[in-house]
């Protein structure tokens, strides 16, 4: 979309950096406003791979989009990877232990198989970028894996996980992340989405969730909220610390005071906005 030009945007949110904000104050810091640098996580890339394939996958003509088709996306797809990103090579020990990374991602591969007929399906759009600006002047921004739009009109966006399906405490997190997607295309195109679709590849699970403009009206009011709490933490140069689960995957520990550890100084710096971002990264994947 083109943005208006006499709109002042106040600042941006991705459903990621949303989610950490959500998950710990500080964690939202040492990525956005530190910009501190993480090591790439095998999960992650793994996920980044994967989605690779469910794109190049679309490439093909509808009858050729079979499984031993998708097996042999693989391969190349990793080989791009590593020539665009090539610390990923250094993710693992041994070629043993590549080889068993590789064999999970091929197995995610072929469970997406059991879970639809990829040769019934012609995405509308896949990877595709979107950008919204809310009445407030907040840019909303981020990936959506496909999206597809039915004869009759109707809109669905699908995002592949390569996890396994979340219980109660984080599935709340992953329908709000759908939800803002849902929220960004219907400012951007005016379309509230028929249906969200989760699809959890190492589980073999689909989550389903239809939503209605009520659902998007109280998003975008949970979505100024939180971006009104990270505002207060700018001015005040306050980010707290949350302890939770997810510290176990974090790579500031060392940092963190929860883990006996001491912030730098918060730089003098603010999230800088731009209009559109690089590739996505694998931290999008977590």
């Amino acid at each position: 979309m083109t943005l208006p030009e006499e709109r002042t945007i106040i600042g941006a949110l991705s459903p990621s950096r949303a989610g950490d904000f959500m998950t710990c104050p500080l964690l939202y810091r040492f990525r956005v406003i530190d910009q501190l640098p993480e090591r790439p996580s095998p999960a992650a890339v793994r996920g980044t791979l994967v989605h690779a394939v469910l794109e190049r996958l679309y490439d093909l003509p509808p009858a050729a989009r079979t499984v031993a088709a998708a097996r042999d996306l693989l391969e190349p797809e990793w080989r791009r990877l590593l020539a665009e990103e090539p610390e990923y090579a250094g993710l693992f020990a041994t070629d043993e232990e590549r080889d068993a990374w590789l064999a999970r991602a091929r197995e995610m591969i072929e469970r997406y198989f059991t879970l639809e007929d990829p040769r019934r399906l012609e995405p509308a759009e896949r990877e595709m970028y979107i950008e919204a600006v809310l009445d407030s002047g907040l840019l909303l921004r981020g990936y959506i894996d496909r999206l597809d739009v039915a004869p009759t009109g109707e809109v669905r966006i699908v995002d592949y996980k390569t996890g396994s399906a979340p219980g109660p405490e984080f599935e709340a997190k992953a329908l709000f992340q759908m939800k803002f997607y849902g929220l960004a295309l219907w400012r951007a195109r005016g379309v509230v989405p028929r249906m969200l679709q989760l699809m959890y590849l190492g589980s073999g699970e689909v989550v389903r969730y239809v939503p209605d403009e009520a659902d998007l009206r109280a998003t975008e009011r949970k979505v100024e909220a939180l971006w009104a709490a990270i505002d207060r933490a700018l001015r005040s140069r306050e980010w707290r610390a949350r302890r939770s689960r997810l510290c176990d995957w974090c790579d500031h520990q060392a940092l963190c005071p929860e883990f006996g550890g001491t912030p730098p100084p918060v730089p003098d710096r603010e999230p800088r906005v731009t209009l559109r971002t690089g590739a996505r990264s694998a931290t999008d994947e977590l």
